[in-house]
């Protein structure tokens, strides 16, 4: 399984606890773990299901940079981490 955990940043407007799926590509796990809080999927995704700009998406402490293919394929003990992106100076 692979295992999609949210950042408390991300869990305070949607209780999500982590979640265990099935490997496939990046985009059907991400699709997997947010049926569990879909409040959530509007945060993480843009209407085109791209990662919107301000979330970052790790794949095994590794930053996802292409935000729109997501065609990554993620096997059985990946963990995936999704978290909100802050900038500032």
């Amino acid at each position: 399984m692979v295992t999609v955990e949210f950042a408390a940043s991300l869990r305070r407007h949607v209780e999500c606890a982590p979640q265990q799926v099935a490997p496939a590509s990046l985009m059907a796990v991400l699709d997997a773990a947010l049926a569990a809080a879909p409040g959530l999927r509007h945060y993480v995704l843009d209407d085109q299901s791209h990662i919107r700009k301000h979330v970052a998406v790790f794949i095994n402490k590794t930053m996802v940079m292409d935000r729109q293919t997501l065609t990554q394929p993620l096997v059985d003990g990946d963990k995936v981490l999704v978290i909100q992106a802050l900038t500032g100076g």
